[in-house]
């Protein structure tokens, strides 16, 4: 973890679990993914993505954040599925909650970022079409992460962040 972790980071490097979890790809087949979390959830992360790979619900990449050199913009615009980078949010305010290591993005491209006229990482799936991918209120997805008690993106008012989950919902 050379550009998503550096001095500074609100978690040390021993708070953080380096996962390898198989998932379904968009081409229906099994894959093997790596994600970094907080230790502290590992075991809820293991399972959501157990209960998502027998739901079938696809997933377009699973790469650390380090691969797109600490970069979230480069990391979405390639539709990861990723968790922690030590990164401010979006607005700038404050951590991003993926900087502890307990907020995950899913299939980031089908499931945009909106505040205002913001949209990221691009303005293809913002009318929410039926479509691989896609997160929606209620599917395999949000049940899954909310069987572990995390939150969705998706249900907040401003700015909507549909691939976002999170386990203090923030």
């Amino acid at each position: 973890m050379s550009t998503s972790w550096r001095a500074g980071c609100p978690v040390p490097l021993s708070e953080l679990t380096y996962l390898t979890m198989t998932y379904r790809g968009f081409d229906g087949e099994a894959h093997t993914g790596e994600m970094v979390v907080a230790t502290a959830v590992a075991d809820d992360v293991v399972e959501v993505f157990r209960q998502l790979y027998a739901a079938g619900f696809p997933i377009a990449r699973m790469r650390l954040v380090d691969d797109f050199g600490g970069d979230d913009d480069a990391s979405m615009a390639a539709d990861n599925t990723s968790a922690f980078n030590c990164r401010r949010t979006t607005s700038g305010s404050g951590w991003s909650q993926h900087s502890y290591g307990r907020a995950i993005d899913i299939n980031p491209v089908e499931n945009p970022y909106l505040s205002d006229d913001l949209v990221l990482p691009t303005d293809e799936f913002v009318d929410r079409p039926e479509a691989p991918g896609v997160i929606r209120d209620g599917d395999a997805c949000v049940q899954a992460f909310a069987s572990v008690g995390w939150s969705w993106g998706g249900d907040w008012s401003d700015p909507v962040d549909y691939q976002h989950f999170s386990q203090n919902g923030r």
